[in-house]
């Protein structure tokens, strides 16, 4: 399911190359003590909720309300578990940017040395974007991509969307757990200070808006077309932000015309196919809505949205030699694996004190 999103203020810049070294190294014992006590599985699920992330940002040093922390947290823990993703059970595949694209490929390689078949891992990952950029049109564009996944085929998603408008970006997070449909109200919780105008059809109140968006793309291209000029000379409601002259029909129906060809069953299917985008799924949307009275939500799921200091000194400065004990520490806990279960709880318990 998916497990919250968050809402951050855009800044620009990066985290300096001494905080980021550390942050390697601080990210990496940490996963490692995680993966250690409970398993790589908790590891995703401890990641899939906003607020531990958010918490674990803070932790690493980073801004504790920037929208990098996002990019920084996930960038850090890739690199701090590199060559030794198959020793952990563990494995990270994405990132910001070009990166991003490079996911599926990742994702085959690590499968390709660990005995997984690769086919769901790639289809979860292309299928999660796809629903929070296209599915869920809430004004943000995805920029940043992560996807995470364990030995046993669990699987977890963060990633993030920026509104250049707003100057503020959604972080978005999903957990494999008790998935059943992407489209079909996949929020488990989604976490922000503000809302926006969202057109939301993975909402269940959009479900028959889907189910005729779904019969519309199946029908001839001119069938569609049509449809849409009585659409143009119908008065919008209020609360629609979308605009039939926004359309550009002759891409829609080059695009009508793939869906007409392949016919999807259902509106995940016709969400994945190639070259179907915002545009087109928000032409079918409007349609169904002003032809056939099939209503989309228009709510938007967001709700609302300190340990080693911070880059920019909030809450305060980062302390190097703090955060350098912090790593030693957690080193020790690792290495001394003699120790029994009681002692290390004690261990962890004097740490989060510290």
């Amino acid at each position: 399911m998916k497990t919250g999103s968050a809402h951050l203020p855009l800044h620009y810049g990066k985290a300096p190359a001494w905080l980021f070294q550390r942050m390697k190294k601080l990210a990496r014992e940490i996963t490692l003590c995680i993966v250690d006590e409970c398993g790589p599985d908790e590891m995703l699920a401890k990641l899939s909720d906003p607020y531990w992330f958010q918490a674990l940002g803070c932790v690493l040093g980073f801004d504790w309300h920037s929208s990098g922390v996002t990019t920084t947290v996930c960038g850090a823990l890739k690199e701090g578990i590199s060559g030794i993703q198959k020793e952990l059970g563990l494995f990270i595949a994405g990132g910001k940017g070009k990166a991003s694209r490079k996911t599926p490929a990742e994702i085959e390689s690590y499968c390709g040395k660990s005995s997984l078949d690769p086919a769901p891992l790639v289809y979860a990952s292309r299928m999660s974007a796809k629903v929070d950029n296209t599915a869920l049109q809430d004004g943000y564009q995805l920029y940043h991509h992560t996807f995470l996944f364990t030995k046993s085929g669990t699987w977890s998603v963060i990633q993030q969307g920026m509104n250049e408008d707003n100057r503020y970006a959604r972080r978005y997070h999903w957990m494999s757990n008790e998935v059943t449909s992407f489209v079909s109200e996949p929020h488990q919780a989604i976490c922000c200070d503000q809302k926006g105008k969202t057109l939301n059809l993975v909402a269940h109140e959009s479900e028959q808006n889907c189910l005729t968006s779904t019969t519309l793309a199946r029908e001839k291209p001119g069938t569609v077309l049509s449809e849409l000029a009585k659409v143009e000379e119908l008065l919008l409601p209020r609360h629609h932000d979308i605009k039939p002259l926004y359309v550009n029909k002759k891409r829609l129906e080059k695009i009508l015309l793939q869906t007409y060809e392949r016919q999807p069953e259902t509106f995940e299917t016709l969400l994945g196919m190639v070259g179907v985008g915002p545009k087109t799924i928000r032409a079918l949307s409007l349609i169904s809505e002003l032809v056939y009275g099939e209503k989309p939500s228009f709510l938007d799921p967001a709700r609302f949205s300190f340990s080693h200091g911070g880059k920019d000194g909030h809450p305060y400065p980062v302390d190097k030699d703090t955060y350098d004990f912090s790593i030693h520490f957690l080193k020790e806990c690792i290495n001394k694996t003699h120790i029994n279960a009681l002692e290390k709880k004690e261990a962890f318990r004097r740490l989060s004190k510290f």
